[in-house]
């Protein structure tokens, strides 16, 4: 018998896994494909290291491969989503009768290094939009970037937004937000003046929709469609490509920096728990860190 062929033991309840994870956790396509690849680079250690039984993995067994998975340059947050689909399918082999512990137990997983999120500075976001509107697209694409900017938005925020989320005088929108939860906040002038000015044109598109953005065809706009809207604007407008959360990470940096106020900055990005939110204050940090060494006296040395 092969060694591909002892091997086999552990194809077979890879694909009965993610069978389950298809069929009764329901879960994407994405997240299932990333488990079997995840399983199958264990698959193919232990292939490697000739280990054709169950009974043959232990806790020795897993660091090792937790080991060569650092040794081809996989991040530690790859490493994290690896050991993961590890103890999901040892847990389902567990219910299954077919081992009965798992080797996966008493292994940690790595801490991932926290990257702080790519901000615009004001001067920036006042560069992205300062070009005059001549298309259609470019009074949806200015109202656009002033509304996600303005109050904080996710992109399928934004897409989602529909006319009659607006209160009072549309100074303020209604927001539903990840997992199912609705958060009420402001909508400043400038996104304010920025929508009229699109509505005026989205009239012409005479569409039906109930939803503010709109495509050339009167149809909801897409988050990729705004994704690349935004890119191909800020290379023409001399900034580095800018994505979407780029803006929502700017309003947030913004606020912290003018009010220091993390609660309410909480309530507005509609974070369910403040350690979320508290990625600002190493943004907010480095903000200072910099005004301070570009004031103070002694703050660089000579060198």
């Amino acid at each position: 018998m092969t060694a591909e062929e002892k091997n086999s033991f552990f194809k077979y309840e890879i694909a009965n896994y993610l069978q389950y994870l298809d069929k009764i956790r329901g879960l994407s396509k994405n997240t299932t494909l990333s488990y079997k690849r995840d399983l199958e680079k264990f698959g193919s250690f232990l292939l490697k290291e000739k280990i054709s039984t169950y009974e043959e993995i232990n806790s020795d067994t897993c660091s090792r491969w937790i080991g060569d998975l650092y040794l081809n340059e996989i991040d530690a947050k790859s490493i994290q989503r690896h050991i993961s689909s590890l103890k999901g399918f040892f847990s389902f082999l567990i219910k299954n009768n077919i081992v009965i512990n798992s080797p996966m137990s008493n292994i940690v997983s790595p801490k991932a290094t926290k990257k702080l999120p790519n901000v615009l500075s004001p001067e920036e976001i006042e560069i992205l939009v300062s070009f005059s509107p001549k298309s259609t697209q470019d009074f949806r694409d200015i109202a656009i970037i002033e509304l996600i900017y303005s109050s904080g938005l996710r992109v399928s925020e934004a897409t989602n937004v529909k006319l009659d989320d607006f209160e009072d005088n549309r100074n303020f929108l209604r927001v539903l937000g990840k997992g199912s939860k609705t958060r009420l906040v402001p909508v400043g002038h400038y996104a304010n003046d920025a929508i009229s000015a699109w509505l005026e044109k989205r009239n012409l598109i005479h569409s039906k929709s109930k939803y503010l953005f709109l495509n050339l065809r009167g149809k909801k706009i897409s988050t990729r469609s705004v994704q690349e809207r935004i890119r191909k604007i800020s290379v023409i407008q001399g900034l580095p490509p800018v994505n979407p959360h780029m803006l929502r990470h700017s309003f947030a940096t913004h606020l912290l920096e003018s009010s220091g106020d993390l609660r309410s900055i909480q309530e507005l990005l509609g974070h369910s728990s403040l350690s979320t939110t508290q990625i600002y204050t190493k943004l907010d940090y480095q903000h200072l860190m910099s005004v301070y060494e570009k004031a103070h006296p002694r703050a660089l040395s000579d060198d």
